[in-house]
């Protein structure tokens, strides 16, 4: 089915009657799929979705009422409209009890086919909007909080380019929220009641994240038992966010850099190509720049996802916020956790502001909900575990032992590995950035970024508040 047309299946014993839907609806821009019995429906629909179902009630073997049912307990949302020979009759009733959104009688009436079918799509896309709503609702914390200088810059940033159709790249370390700026973008975006689709590219095997993205055809592989939309189909319409895009596999960097370019997809298996209208989004912890020279992402891929990049600010740079989202973690931890609400003492969030938080808001939000499941009636700062002010410094050189950088993910320690070696490098050469880049073995405006990156400043330790280069 081609994304954007919405696609309509047509379940009727008379083959004249489905030719008739089929070109009243064709001509109204739907894509309609036939079905003579509602057994050969079930196949259809266990395959793949539709967005309405148009079902006689009279149907050899099982009858329309059936295949409703069924078809509802497979896809829950699917709105159905039933044809009847006569319009008053229980089988109508027992249709309309059953959760059909209409009925039309035969003999088929252009006008009114249509309207059936536009006004049972709207109340379906009503009813997702207000479940959208609802879900948005339910997710209490998932927004950007904060008020520093670095987060009201990136609040402005977003607000620019959230309305326009620029692709965006949003690059940060972990935990620093970069979903969250995503779904900003979208939320304020021309896109907004359309899907939002995450797709995590670190999270799928490489020889699934094809099939992920573009879909499958049936049989195309061992384990593709049925057609499969992939999420750049879902997503039609709106915004797919490719988290750790630096992840990806380098023949699903070729495919997607193909839909940037010409706006197609091929379903992994199959030969059609499919128009999709997809805004991508796209975050990463790396150094896309760096990956590009060591040959491990695609340059021209690299250029597409950056026509806007934005960065979300490590905590580090923000300690003025710590506040604010701890007061919105300690609530959300209370609530989640079904515990009594807990006054919090101003002296805790002193004592937070003074960690450096190297697994940045996803940390800060796990050890507000340790605090609050493990106080008493009250959040003291006797509560507040042992935090450290910086990262751990590193072991020394042929040293095994990495205990000193407590509990942290790969990619978590590797940045920290990283940030502390560039430290180093740069006391040793007392902040000369070419010596220091020259011992590195990296270019000055490499070394310039990683600064940057990690928030290096000499003013940590009482010096200049940049460094500067001596050639």
């Amino acid at each position: 089915m081609i994304p954007g047309q919405q696609h309509v299946l047509v379940v009727d014993d008379e083959k004249n009657i489905r030719r008739t839907l089929r070109m009243v609806l064709e001509t109204e821009g739907y894509q309609v799929s036939e079905a003579e019995s509602a057994e050969e429906a079930l196949r259809q629909l266990e395959a793949e979705p539709c967005d309405l179902g148009i079902f006689d009630i009279r149907l050899p073997g099982m009858d329309g009422l059936a295949l409703l049912q069924k078809a509802r307990e497979l896809w829950r949302d699917l709105p159905v409209v039933v044809i009847s020979g006569h319009a008053e009759t229980p089988d109508v009733v027992e249709a309309m009890r059953r959760g059909a959104a209409d009925f039309f009688s035969k003999p088929v009436d252009r006008e009114r086919v249509l309207v059936s079918a536009r006004n049972a799509l709207a109340r379906r896309g009503l009813e997702e909007r207000v479940r959208d709503l609802s879900t948005r609702e339910r997710r209490f914390g998932d927004e950007m909080l904060g008020e520093s200088p670095a987060m009201r810059k990136l609040r402005a940033e977003i607000a620019k380019v959230a309305p326009t159709t620029g692709r965006v790249l949003v690059l940060g370390e972990s935990g620093t929220g970069k979903e969250l700026i995503a779904q900003e973008i979208h939320r304020l975006s021309r896109r907004a009641e359309e899907p939002f689709v995450k797709v995590n590219c670190a999270a799928i095997p490489g020889e699934l994240i094809e099939s992920e993205l573009f879909g499958h055809e049936k049989g195309s592989f061992s384990g593709a038992g049925a057609r499969r939309r992939g999420q750049f189909e879902v997503a039609h319409g709106g915004t797919l966010f490719l988290d750790e895009v630096g992840d990806m596999s380098p023949s699903a960097q070729a495919k997607v850099l193909r839909a940037l370019q010409t706006g197609e997809i091929t379903r992994v298996g199959g030969e059609k190509a499919l128009t999709v209208d997809v805004r991508v989004v796209a975050a990463t912890n790396k150094d896309l720049e760096e990956e590009v020279r060591d040959g491990t992402f695609r340059e021209d891929l690299f250029f597409r996802l950056n026509v806007v990049p934005l960065t979300a600010p490590p905590l580090r740079e923000r300690l003025e916020d710590v506040p604010l989202l701890a007061e919105r973690f300690f609530t959300l931890a209370v609530r989640e956790n079904g515990l009594r609400p807990k006054p919090v003492d101003p002296a805790v969030h002193e004592r937070l502001r003074q960690h450096r938080w190297p697994g940045n808001v996803r940390e800060l939000r796990n050890v507000c909900e340790r605090i609050a499941i493990m106080s008493g009636d009250r959040i003291g700062p006797e509560d507040v575990p042992e935090l450290s002010r910086r990262p751990p410094a590193p072991p020394p050189a042929g040293a095994s032992d990495l205990s000193g950088y407590g509990e942290v993910g790969l990619r978590e320690l590797r940045d920290l590995v990283e940030r502390d070696y560039i430290l180093k490098k740069l006391e040793e050469h007392d902040w000369n950035i070419t010596q220091a880049a020259q011992a590195l073995g990296v270019e000055r405006t490499n070394l310039h970024k990683k600064i940057r990156q990690h928030g290096l400043s000499r003013a940590r330790r009482g010096g200049a508040e940049e460094p500067e280069d001596d050639e």
